[in-house]
C-alpha cells in the first residue's frame, strides 16, 4: 500500500498506524491523541506489540476528515 490506496479486497481487513498515516495526513501524536479523544477510530490490539484499525473505520473517517 505504498500509493496510499485501498483495494475492494482490503477493505475487510486491518491497517497498521504507517499505513493510516500515509491516507490520513497528521503526525503520531496527533493521531493518538485523536484516537483517545474519540475523533479517530479506537485502535485494536492483534498481539501484544501489534496495533491496527480496521480499514473500514479508516474508509470511514477519511470520508469525515477536516484537517486544522
Amino acid at each position: 500500500m505504498s500509493d496510499a490506496t485501498i483495494t475492494t479486497s482490503q477493505l475487510s481487513g486491518f491497517l497498521r498506524l504507517d499505513q493510516v498515516l500515509q491516507l490520513i495526513p497528521v503526525s503520531k501524536a496527533t493521531w493518538w491523541n485523536g484516537c483517545r479523544s474519540g475523533q479517530f477510530p479506537k485502535p485494536y490490539k492483534l498481539g501484544p506489540r501489534i496495533t491496527a484499525w480496521k480499514t473500514s473505520d479508516i474508509m470511514h473517517c477519511m470520508a469525515s476528515f477536516q484537517p486544522t
